[in-house]
C-alpha cells in the first residue's frame, strides 16, 4: 500500500510540475468525456421526449381501448352501452377511464362570423391518460358537468382568434347548433410546433350530451381505460369477456392496446438514436486518447535525464512503471471529472432541456448513468495512454541520462 501511496504521490507531483503540458493535453479529454457524459444523457431525455409525444398519441402504457359497433352498420345505442361500460369498470375497479369523440365539427361564432371548428368531446381523466399539455388555464373536472355555463378548451390559434383574452377575465365562445350556447374557455392547448393553425375545441363529453339527444351521425365514442402496463394483457381478455356478454345480437366489441408499447420496434428507434451518438462520441473520445498517448510518448524523449537520475538513485523499475502509469489515470480522471461536472451543470438546467425537448413535461434528473459511463470513460482512457508510456519508461538506463 505504501509503494501504491508513493507512486501517486509521485505521480500527482510530475503533474504540478508539468501543469501546463498536461493542461493542453487533457483539454480534448475534458471536452470527449464531457462529450459522452451529454450524449448519454440527452439520449436518455429523449427517451423521456419520445415516450410522451407517444403517449400524447395513443395513451400512457399501457392504454386498453374498446370500440363497440353493429355488424349490419346501424347506429350503435351508445347510451346502453355506456352503462354496460360504467358497470363493467367499476367492478374492475379501474382508476383512469375516458370517452372520446373525434372528427367531428361545430359552428363558432367568431368576430368575423360563424366558423366551423373541428371539436372533440372528452372526459375528465382523458388529458392525463394522453399527457395533454396546456399553455394556460386547466383541463376539466368532475364539478363541470354543474356550471351553467360549461366549460371549453380551445386551441392556441382558436385562442388567437378571440384576441387572446385573459383566462382570469372568463372569456367566452358562442356555439351554434344542437349543443349551441354559451361556453367558457377555461383552458388553452399550446401550438404543437411551428405552422400549428389547427382551430379546435375540446368539450366535455357529458356536458354535451346533456343538451342533445345522440351524437352527430357518422361519430362514436372510443372507450380507453389506463391500466398497468403488466396487467394489460391479463385484463384485456377478461375486459373484453365481460362487455360481450349478453350483447345485442349483431353487436361486436374490440378490445386492443394504442399505447406505443405495444407496438412492435417501439424503442428500436430510441436504441438506434443511442447507438449512433454513442458511436460518435466514442469516436471523439477515441482521437482524443490517441492524441494524448502521442503528447505522452513526446514528453516521455525530454524525460528520459529524469528518469535516468531517478533509477540512479534507486527507483525501482514497478515505481518508475507505476508513477507515469497513475500520473496520465490521475489527470485524465480529473479532466474527466472536470467535463462531467460542466455537462451536468449545464443540463441539470429545465431551460436547456426544454429548449432542446420543446413541449417535454417530466423532466427526468440528470441521469446518474451518463456520470458513470462519462467517467469510466475518463479512467479507461487513462490507463491506455499511460500504459504505453509506462512501458517506455521501464526501458530507459541509467546510462542514457548521461548521453542525453
Amino acid at each position: 500500500m505504501s509503494g501504491f501511496l508513493g507512486a501517486l504521490s509521485d505521480a500527482w507531483a510530475e503533474i504540478r510540475v508539468h501543469k501546463l503540458r498536461v493542461l493542453l493535453s487533457l483539454i480534448g479529454i475534458a471536452v470527449s468525456v464531457g462529450a459522452l457524459t451529454a450524449v448519454v444523457a440527452i439520449s436518455e431525455y429523449q427517451k423521456q421526449f419520445q415516450t410522451e409525444q407517444s403517449d400524447r398519441f395513443g395513451g400512457r402504457a399501457a392504454t386498453i381501448v374498446v370500440n363497440v359497433s353493429n355488424d349490419d352498420g346501424t347506429p350503435v345505442d351508445f347510451d346502453d352501452f355506456d352503462e354496460r361500460f360504467a358497470r363493467v369498470s367499476e367492478r374492475f375497479g379501474f382508476s383512469h377511464t375516458a370517452r372520446i369523440v373525434g372528427s367531428m365539427t361545430q359552428g363558432v361564432q367568431l368576430p368575423d362570423g360563424v366558423t366551423d371548428v373541428g371539436a372533440r368531446l372528452i372526459d375528465p381523466l382523458y388529458p392525463q391518460i394522453h399527457r395533454e399539455v396546456l399553455l394556460d388555464g386547466r383541463w376539466f373536472v368532475d364539478s363541470d358537468l354543474e356550471a351553467l355555463a360549461p366549460p371549453a378548451v380551445i386551441t392556441e390559434a382558436l385562442w388567437d382568434r378571440i384576441g387572446r383574452v385573459p383566462l382570469a377575465q372568463h372569456p367566452t365562445l358562442s356555439l351554434t347548433g344542437g349543443a349551441g350556447g354559451t361556453y367558457q374557455v377555461v383552458g388553452v392547448v399550446a401550438r404543437q410546433g411551428l405552422g400549428d393553425e389547427e382551430l379546435r375545441i375540446d368539450l366535455l363529453y357529458d356536458a354535451y350530451r346533456s343538451r342533445v339527444d345522440a351524437l352527430p351521425e357518422g361519430v362514436w365514442p372510443q372507450y380507453e381505460v389506463w391500466v398497468g402496463e403488466d396487467q394489460a394483457d391479463e385484463i384485456g381478455p377478461v375486459l373484453a369477456m365481460d362487455l360481450r356478454a349478453g350483447l345485442p345480437e349483431g353487436q361486436t366489441v374490440s378490445v386492443s392496446r394504442s399505447d406505443w408499447a405495444a407496438q412492435q420496434g417501439a424503442l428500436d428507434v430510441q436504441a438506434t438514436f443511442e447507438m449512433i451518438t454513442g458511436g460518435i462520441a466514442a469516436l471523439i473520445l477515441a482521437l482524443g486518447a490517441l492524441s494524448l498517448i502521442n503528447i505522452q510518448l513526446v514528453a516521455m524523449r525530454q524525460r528520459v535525464r529524469e528518469i535516468g537520475v531517478r533509477r540512479a538513485f534507486g527507483a525501482t523499475s514497478g515505481r518508475v512503471f507505476f508513477s507515469v502509469f497513475l500520473e496520465s489515470l490521475v489527470a485524465t480522471t480529473v479532466a474527466g471529472v472536470v467535463g462531467i461536472a460542466i455537462v451536468v451543470a449545464i443540463l441539470r438546467s429545465d431551460w436547456v432541456v426544454t429548449s432542446l425537448f420543446y413541449g417535454i413535461q417530466d423532466v427526468p434528473p440528470f441521469p446518474m448513468r451518463a456520470a458513470l459511463v462519462g467517467l469510466v470513460a475518463s479512467v479507461i482512457v487513462g490507463a491506455l495512454s499511460g500504459f504505453i508510456p509506462a512501458l517506455v519508461a521501464l526501458r530507459v538506463k541509467v546510462i542514457d541520462a548521461i548521453r542525453f
